[in-house]
């Protein structure tokens, strides 16, 4: 029936929204931004009518959820970081309708999931700042899912990963595409080191170890990268644990997955994380 048309693991760092203002770090982020443009492009050039987006900032502890409200709309400032991102106006219309579809087939598939469509949920920013760049005209619907999941494994979310393919290809009738969104290694500069550490990754373990693990993805080595994702997101504090990632390879495939990453924004450092856009082509489903 329907149709995963793309997939990615994306940048959503604040200082791209901070980069657009006149100051000190005016365009720092433009190569990031300018990724995310493309990659909404080709979104369009696909045909896609829906981007779900599994966002490591929204933070859950228990079963999976899915903001799938009829539209979002509001001005939003980050807790987190409120002298980057702050006034920040959206909106975007939702889809209800794929985010219960989605929470449907996890149910069946023993994955405890909840779709919230009659809802006040906001969206946080690991939703907000790709849509900004990749929807600023309402082109496309948008569903969030909690991708910063405390007391959840990487296995179970893997298998609700390929429950939101499922869903997508055998019951809604359209086009979606999904995003990762979270880093790859995330140390963040620790207090009072912020501005030194602006365009700098931490430690050069933790560099090292994030382009030996875009080495694997582009050479499409995913046997090794999902052996080593629990430990590396431990050891190099992926970001949410980086339960978006596992979502994204569960969806294409896991370890059977025979696809190449392809890079549209090289890595770079970020306030000492690790960030890169990457597309990873869609490929059937190993039977």
């Amino acid at each position: 029936m329907g149709k995963l048309a793309l997939a990615a693991k994306i940048t959503h760092v604040p200082s791209m929204y901070l980069s657009e203002f006149d100051g000190p770090h005016k365009g720092c982020r433009q190569a990031a931004i300018d990724g995310h443009r493309e990659i909404g492009q080709r979104c369009r050039e696909l045909g896609v009518d829906t981007i779900v987006v599994f966002d490591v900032h929204w933070l859950v502890n228990s079963e999976y959820h899915i903001n799938c409200a009829p539209h979002f709309e509001g001005n939003y400032t980050s807790n987190e970081l409120p002298h980057f991102i702050k006034n920040m106006q959206y909106a975007y219309p939702g889809n209800p309708a794929l985010g219960h579809l989605i929470a449907d087939v996890a149910n069946e598939m023993g994955v405890k999931s909840r779709a919230h469509s009659e809802t006040t949920l906001e969206l946080e920013y690991g939703t907000l700042v790709p849509m900004r760049y990749m929807n600023a005209d309402q082109h496309f619907k948008t569903v969030s899912v909690a991708g910063w999941c405390m007391w959840h494994d990487l296995a179970a979310s893997a298998r609700f990963g390929l429950a939101v393919r499922r869903a997508i290809e055998e019951r809604y009738d359209g086009t979606v595409a999904m995003l990762a969104s979270g880093s790859l290694s995330h140390h963040f500069a620790n207090n009072g080191t912020a501005e030194q550490f602006m365009h700098k990754v931490w430690d050069p373990f933790l560099e090292e170890t994030d382009r030996h693990v875009v080495s694997l993805w582009e050479r499409g080595d995913w046997k090794t990268f999902c052996s080593m994702l629990p430990l590396y997101a431990e050891k190099c504090w992926g970001e949410g644990g980086m339960h978006d990632t596992a979502m994204l390879l569960g969806a294409l495939g896991w370890d059977r997955y025979e696809g190449r990453a392809e890079v549209v924004t090289p890595y770079f450092g970020s306030s000492g994380t690790g960030q890169i856009n990457a597309v990873f082509p869609v490929t059937p489903l190993a039977v």
